[in-house]
């Protein structure tokens, strides 16, 4: 097999609102496909992948960099022993002549990469990728279901209490047994009337999750703690600047409750770090690394060994980002459950359309690759992006 060429289109996200920091108004992601010489049903066999979603698209450092190393280099330096294309030696040209640090929006460029190449290895070989990789890296071994939690709960123009209660309502009767929304974009004390709206929707306050989006300073974060301390919250996320391990620190000191973090933490560096100075409680806080964010399969690895070495089970890796590529990594790597965006960001949120969540659970289906072309309207998108 062969790479006859790499394409990449920005990819129009619908906004949900705002957060406490980001407006996603005109939200795009990097979409690549990667076109191959073998043939599936008379059609050219092509990997799908993009960057996840919550970052802008990086079309710049694909084209000019990241893409045409792969391309220049000779094809059997791409392959494995078998003849197959090798995502790791891909991954590795891509990144020649890089050098360390840097981690931001270069690890979303390699993300959508390694996404479509690691689509494409399943294809290849007639497996659903979380399949894949659970006979590689666990014996065979996979999650048959994978425990789901819906994000909503943005800051709408003119939106109150019952459209928040409404929204969440909408999310149970979908089969989600827990749900996130957003905090900081309001003053304290209406930030938690929403948490106590979203709880009697809920019925018990260790269903709902609250997500700062790293908003706050050290006093701030510290009294939102105070202000949560008995609601019994799933997780309190991101209370301060993802990389302020010294703040994260000082809060896990102070807030009893679970913490939550990682969805900004884009490589296996950063991660270490965090795992070393952030505080975090391996017993009790949860970690939310988004391979499509964060360099790919390749560091994402290198992430999940980390965490054995600093005590962490892979359970408590919730991945960000509520698309498929995280769905097959919980499933395939062990983790503890995935994020989902239900009625947001589309048309990359939720999972593929033949997929239903029950009971807070949801069923991957058996489908080759990672299974974007079973979701409508991105299957749409995707054929006439890129015409294939």
């Amino acid at each position: 097999m062969k790479i006859l060429r790499i394409l990449e289109k920005d990819l129009p996200i619908t906004s949900p609102g705002a957060n406490a920091v980001v407006d996603f108004a005109g939200l795009t992601t990097s979409a690549v496909a990667i076109v191959t010489d073998a043939y599936r049903d008379g059609k050219p066999l092509v990997g799908y992948g993009f960057g996840s979603i919550g970052r802008w698209s990086v079309g710049g450092m694909l084209r000019e960099r990241f893409i045409p190393r792969i391309v220049a280099a000779e094809p059997e330096s791409l392959r494995d022993e078998a003849g197959g294309i090798d995502p790791f030696a891909c991954w590795n040209a891509a990144m020649r002549n890089e050098k360390p640090g840097g981690h931001g929006d270069r690890a979303a460029a390699l993300g959508a990469l390694d996404m479509a190449l690691w689509d494409l290895r399943a294809k290849a070989e007639h497996v659903p990728l979380y399949r894949l990789l659970a006979d590689r890296y666990r014996d065979g071994q996979a999650n048959e279901e994978v425990a789901v939690y819906a994000t909503g709960g943005y800051y709408q123009q003119g939106g109150d209490y019952r459209a928040l209660k409404d929204e969440l309502k909408g999310y149970i009767d979908l089969g989600y047994n827990e749900v996130k929304i957003k905090i900081g974009g309001a003053p304290l004390a209406e930030d938690m009337k929403r948490i106590e709206a979203a709880i009697a929707v809920l019925g018990d306050g260790s269903r709902l999750a609250v997500d700062a989006n790293g908003r706050f300073g050290l006093e701030t974060a510290l009294a939102y703690g105070r202000a949560m301390s008995d609601y019994g919250l799933r997780w309190y996320e991101e209370p301060g600047d993802p990389l302020d391990f010294q703040l994260m620190a000082v809060v896990a000191e102070h807030y009893d409750g679970p913490l939550a973090t990682g969805e900004n933490i884009f490589s296996s560096q950063d991660a270490r770090n965090l795992l070393r100075y952030g505080g975090m409680r391996s017993e009790r806080d949860f970690v939310q690394f988004d391979c499509g964010l964060a360099y790919g399969l390749p560091d994402y690895l290198r992430v999940l060994d980390i965490m054995r070495r600093h005590g962490w089970s892979p359970r408590r890796l919730h991945p960000h980002g509520g698309h498929q590529m995280s769905l097959h990594l919980a499933a395939g790597l062990g983790l503890g459950g995935n994020e989902s965006y239900p009625s947001v960001f589309q048309p990359l949120g939720s999972f593929a359309d033949c997929s239903k969540v029950e009971n807070g659970r949801i069923r991957l289906p058996d489908a080759p690759g990672v299974g974007l072309e079973l979701k409508s309207g991105l299957k749409t998108w995707l054929d006439n992006a890129f015409r294939l």
